[in-house]
């Protein structure tokens, strides 16, 4: 296999520099981040008593689509906050992290879903028949099938890259080795043509692996100069905010967090998983914005600083599982009270409309 080479502005490197060394110093310990409380901006309920609610997209329209892990159910959004079913994705097992998981629209306005199925987990692709109001979810046709899938680490963010192609983030399911083997696609973020093909210009030949030594991956976005960052759920020690380039590999398991070591990529920032547990992440603006579900935090990471943070909502909505910026130019944060995980309040699970 062949791996191609591409330089990461100095700029990020140079504070990825600094991240490592602050870390083999010994200075790991998180300054305190400073805080942003819901009275602070504007922020609206769009919709309310999702179902453990994981992925949110757009149609062309402007049509907003959700996803419910558990029950498998495809939702459509009425300017109400309404909500409708369109279709129920079949065959779809859940259990524990695994289900109806991530969704992405392409501009077609084509509809593609990962899920967990009995012999592992997919990418299907739907067309939509209908106006908005009366959307139906078409016949399958898949796109990839049978990666790795467990209870847990099954990654499972899908997303159109600037240069068009669908990014797709595998969890380890479990077999941390697997992160580390270049022919088998757990732990890895992935990079296919729409149709599912691999790209001739990906960083090894015939693979559809983009990057690789990951634990479980569920946040992606591309800053305006198409820089691709990546968040990941770490094991005991860091979560991890990682620049992604083409063919590197990022330790899990030989390390966690930043190492220090050349064969391996420090994450540009890390996090306690009791504060984080990093899952959807979008950029607005100048903005990353990170849901957290442990730390029950939205993180706004400047890019033009990606070592520092500013924590927005503490404890205020609970677990936070995606982020996605909408038509309108809106961020939108669904929570995920009803996982089996959080404390659900009276309407949840909620998807929230902020304007930062």
């Amino acid at each position: 296999m062949t791996r191609t080479a591409r330089a990461t502005s100095r700029s990020f490197a140079a504070l990825t520099a600094v991240a490592i060394a602050l870390t083999v110093a010994g200075c790991t310990a998180e300054p305190a981040a400073p805080q942003v409380r819901a009275s602070d901006v504007v922020v609206e309920t769009v919709t309310t008593d999702l179902a453990a609610p994981w992925s949110v997209a757009f149609l062309s329209d402007g049509t907003p689509l959700v996803s419910e892990r558990d029950t498998a159910r495809i939702l459509e959004l009425a300017a109400d906050g309404s909500a409708r079913e369109v279709g129920v994705v079949a065959g779809v097992q859940n259990a524990g992290e695994a289900g109806l998981l991530g969704l992405a629209v392409d501009d077609a306005d084509r509809l593609y879903a990962y899920s967990t199925a009995s012999d592992g987990n997919r990418i299907q692709r739907f067309t939509l028949s209908g106006q908005p109001g009366s959307l139906a979810l078409g016949e399958p046709e898949t796109i990839i099938e049978r990666m790795p899938a467990a209870r847990n680490h099954d990654g499972g963010r899908i997303a159109f890259g600037p240069d068009g192609m669908l990014y797709v983030t595998v969890g380890d399911a479990g077999d941390r080795a697997s992160a580390q083997d270049l022919d088998v696609l757990a732990g890895k973020i992935l990079r296919m043509t729409p149709d599912g093909a691999v790209p001739d210009d990906n960083p090894f030949t015939g693979s559809l692996v983009y990057s690789y030594g990951h634990r479980n991956p569920q946040g992606l976005a591309w800053t305006e100069d198409g820089t691709l960052f990546a968040a990941e759920f770490g094991q005991d020690t860091w979560d991890e905010l990682n620049i992604i380039e083409p063919g590197a590999n990022y330790g899990w398991p030989e390390v966690e967090g930043a190492a220090g070591r050349d064969e391996f990529v420090d994450p540009v920032q890390q996090w306690n998983p009791d504060d984080a547990s990093p899952s959807g992440m979008a950029r607005l603006g100048d903005t990353l914005y990170i849901a957290n579900l442990r730390g029950r935090v939205l993180r706004a990471v400047p890019i033009a600083d990606p070592t520092t943070h500013t924590d927005w909502f503490s404890g205020e909505y609970g677990r936070l599982r995606a982020a996605e910026v909408a038509p309108d130019g809106s961020l939108w944060v669904l929570t995920n009270n009803t996982d089996g995980r959080g404390s659900p309040t009276p309407g949840d699970d909620r998807i929230l409309r902020i304007e930062p």
